[in-house]
């Protein structure tokens, strides 16, 4: 899962890159005494490449940052060394390229063997300039930039390496769009064209391994942008995403969880799966191979924020018919924030005040007697009969003509259910 950037420091890609200044500063804020191993423990020859040369750079470290190492040869041995040494554990990631993910704690260590004769060459062939700085292990080594990754970083462009690298792992094209908007960095005229042009070869790619790049962009600050971008390029093509998808996004800026009145907690979880769900339909999910709790999340979104929209809104809640209403708060119990960010602020923040009590009736709907405790009061026993009376005394409680709580009122109100139901049965 992806974890934002931390708080944002003063950038130092600007540094002069001779005199060790920059590479001084990129140590104190890269602060290896904290990583969970010792940089003198491993071989000669190590460096450190990728996201958090880049985000050090950009002032946009995180507290435990990803660490992405190159070795000369044996990353695989060397990982699972590690992790019986430091007590950690050690994944293989690619047996054949010699990549491994090594798990101390709360941190993540990738360690990969060198592509090429020399580093240079294994920083040639990766996607994007600003990902193939390398710092080498131990400190006081010069940060070596053999693709300009640097110049771009003050531009404030996204470059890619090369073409060619792109359509080798055509995943990269999205990562490129996930990066513009994480990094707020401009898409580089020749790297944006490249991406459009083969935004087709997507399609190729594991679904998973695009939804993974999805969820990272819907996450990010202007991730409604990123994600209208993608599908503006054609990156969403073979998945169906329709044209409507734009405008659902654009109601879901950073500002949306603000107008709305989220804290911090309830917007982490909202925003993102709002942008998805606008972005996404129910097959789309599916077909890249998203968790079936991700499929029903987006499918009953989307069919909700229709409904409404017929209805006239946020408005429209209170207009719904008793069976519907109750559906919609059954599903959408612990979502119904996502829900609310696309729809007119004023009603939709008196909505969110009754859903943030756990004990409103109607939003956090409940029979008010348990079936094993009805059953055992009123022999009436598991199945059919017993689900449809639970569902009677749950609407009953969530439209105000139950108490809260009250076992009596509850149990009278059963047995007329049942008197009136098996009345009924028996004239028929």
């Amino acid at each position: 899962m992806h974890i934002p950037a931390g708080p944002r420091l003063e950038p130092i890609v600007t540094l002069e890159a001779t005199g060790g200044e920059l590479e001084r500063r990129l140590w104190e804020r890269l602060a290896p005494a904290h990583w969970p191993i010792d940089p003198h423990h491993l071989p000669a020859g190590t460096a450190l490449v990728g996201g958090a040369v880049r985000d050090a750079l950009l002032g946009q470290l995180r507290e435990r940052p990803d660490l992405d190492l190159v070795v000369p040869a044996g990353a695989i041995a060397l990982g699972q060394r590690l992790a019986r040494q430091w007590g950690g554990s050690c994944v293989v990631l690619d047996r054949r390229r010699d990549i491994a993910r090594l798990v101390l704690a709360d941190w993540t260590i990738d360690l990969a063997r060198q592509e090429g004769t020399t580093l240079s060459d294994d920083l040639g062939r990766r996607d994007f300039s600003a990902n193939a700085i390398a710092l080498p292990l131990p400190p006081g080594a010069p940060l070596l930039d053999p693709t300009g990754g640097l110049a771009a970083l003050r531009r404030g462009q996204l470059v890619a390496v090369a073409e060619a690298n792109l359509i080798d792992d055509p995943l990269r094209l999205l990562r490129g769009i996930r990066l513009r908007w994480q990094l707020q960095l401009q898409l580089e005229p020749t790297t944006a064209g490249w991406i459009a042009a083969h935004a087709h070869r997507l399609v190729a790619v594991a679904g998973e391994r695009v939804l993974s790049e999805l969820q990272q962009l819907a996450v990010a600050a202007h991730g409604e942008q990123g994600l209208a971008q993608a599908l503006e390029l054609g990156l969403l093509t073979p998945w169906a995403v329709d044209a409507g998808a734009a405008p659902r996004l654009a109601v879901l800026d950073a500002g949306a969880p603000a107008r709305l009145g989220l804290d911090a907690a309830e917007s982490a979880a909202a925003l993102p799966l709002a942008r998805l769900a606008a972005l996404l339909p129910g097959q789309a999910v599916r077909d890249l191979r998203g968790s079936r709790r991700l499929q029903r999340q987006c499918g009953e979104l989307r069919h909700w924020w229709q409904r409404l929209r017929e209805l006239g809104g946020a408005a429209a809640l209170a207009a719904l018919e008793e069976g519907e209403r109750l559906r919609l708060q059954g599903q959408l119990e612990t979502t119904l924030p996502a829900l609310l960010l696309a729809l007119p602020a004023p009603q939709a923040r008196s909505a969110l005040a009754r859903w943030r009590d756990g004990d409103d009736p109607l939003f956090h709907p409940r029979p008010p007697l348990s079936g094993d405790r009805l059953g055992e009061l009123l022999a009436v026993p598991p199945g059919p009969e017993l689900g449809e009376l639970l569902r009677h005394l749950t609407r009953e409680r969530a439209f105000g003509r139950l108490p809260v709580s009250g076992e009596r009122e509850a149990l009278a109100a059963a047995r007329l259910w049942l008197g009136q139901r098996r009345g009924y049965q028996r004239r028929v």
